[in-house]
């Protein structure tokens, strides 16, 4: 099997996340071709970014210690600017927690 065939492959799951999200729907469907397209990136860039990180650090670019290290750090910033996006919104190790008064004013508009 090629790289073209394995990630065609793979890009399939895209189907099962979008129906878990949404329920069965149709190809043509607005909504479910959006979360299917972005799906497809999110498992193929899981698979690229896999990739990667193998070979930099079976090359010995950097240490599995090193990719570590970095990713606590890459986590923490995005975090913070999630937290930034959504204020009175942060993840927690048990989910997430939300201060409803201070939330109000952007999920005003969210929909039901």
């Amino acid at each position: 099997m090629n790289a073209h065939e394995a990630l065609n492959k793979l890009a399939k799951w895209r189907t099962m996340f979008a129906g878990w999200q949404l329920g069965t729907r149709v190809k043509g469907d607005p909504e479910s071709d959006a979360v299917r397209d972005h799906r497809e990136v999110t498992i193929l860039l899981r698979a690229e970014v896999s990739a990667l990180a193998a070979l930099l650090i079976a090359k010995g670019v950097f240490s599995t210690a090193e990719w570590d290290r970095q990713l606590v750090i890459e986590a923490e910033y995005l975090n913070g600017a999630y937290e930034q996006k959504f204020p009175g919104c942060h993840a927690t190790e048990l989910g997430m927690s939300i201060d409803v008064a201070r939330a109000a004013s952007f999920m005003k508009d969210w929909r039901p």
